[in-house]
C-alpha cells in the first residue's frame, strides 16, 4: 500500500546527509527551471509534471497547475492546467496520495510553452521561497489540509468556469495557498484563503450578472 504523501516535512528539509556532507537543496523554482532545460523532451505531459512534484505532493501541484492561468497563454492551456486541480483539491479533501486519470495525465504542452511558462514564473517564485518561513504549523497539518483541500475544491471550481476574467484570482488564491503548504507557513495560507473567498464571490457575482443578461437578451429576441 502506498504511503499518504506530505508536503515538505520536517525531516525532509536540507541538512546533512549520513556522510556529514550538506545535502543539495531542492528548491521548487529549481526543479522546474531544471525540466524547462531538457531538451530530450519535446512535449511535456501532466505525468511528468506530477512524478516530478512526488515527495512534495499537493502543495507543489497546486502551484504548479494554478500559477500559468495567470499569465497570457495560448488558447486551451487553462483547459489543460486547470481541470487536474479539481482532481487534487477532492484527493486533498479525502486525505489521498496525489493521481490524475490517466486521459488527464497523458495530456501534454510542447517543452517550449512550459519553459517559458516557468521562465516568468521563476522570479515570482524565488521571491517568495525568500519570505515564506515556517510558521502557525497546524494549519499545515494533515487534518487541516482535508479542510482546505474542501475549499481549495470551490476555488478550482470558480477557476474552470467561463467567466470573464475569473481564472486569475482563483489561480492566484490556490498558488498563495499551495506555497503556504509546501513551506508549512499558515499566514500565507490564510492570506490564500482570504484571496480565495472574494474569488469565489466575484466569480459569482460575475457569473449571476452574465446569466440575468442572456435571460433578458433571449426573452427580448422572441
Amino acid at each position: 500500500m502506498t504511503n499518504r504523501l506530505r508536503d515538505r516535512p520536517d525531516d525532509d528539509r536540507p541538512g546533512d546527509d549520513s556522510s556529514g556532507q550538506p545535502a543539495v537543496a531542492h528548491r521548487l523554482s529549481e526543479m522546474l527551471v531544471s525540466l524547462a532545460r531538457d531538451e530530450s523532451r519535446e512535449r511535456i505531459s501532466l505525468a511528468d509534471l506530477l512524478a516530478l512534484m512526488q515527495g512534495r505532493a499537493f502543495g507543489a501541484l497546486l502551484l504548479v497547475f494554478a500559477f500559468p492561468n495567470i499569465l497570457p497563454t495560448p488558447p486551451g492551456t487553462a483547459g489543460v492546467l486547470g481541470l487536474p486541480l479539481l482532481f487534487l483539491a477532492t484527493q486533498m479533501m479525502l486525505g489521498q496520495s496525489p493521481w490524475l486519470p490517466r486521459f488527464i495525465a497523458s495530456r501534454s504542452l510542447p517543452r517550449a510553452t512550459i519553459a517559458a511558462m516557468i521562465d516568468k514564473a521563476t522570479p515570482w517564485l524565488e521571491r517568495a521561497e525568500r519570505l515564506l518561513r515556517a510558521r502557525m504549523k497546524p494549519l499545515a497539518s494533515e487534518p487541516a489540509q482535508r479542510v482546505i483541500g474542501a475549499v481549495c475544491l470551490v476555488i478550482a471550481i470558480a477557476l474552470v468556469l467561463p467567466v470573464p476574467f475569473g481564472n486569475m484570482v482563483p489561480s492566484i488564491a490556490l498558488c498563495v495557498i499551495g506555497l503556504g503548504i509546501l513551506e508549512r507557513d499558515g499566514l500565507w495560507i490564510i492570506c490564500g484563503l482570504l484571496i480565495g473567498v472574494a474569488a469565489v464571490a466575484y466569480v459569482g457575482i460575475m457569473g449571476y450578472a452574465l446569466v440575468k443578461s442572456a435571460i433578458f437578451v433571449f426573452l427580448n429576441a422572441f
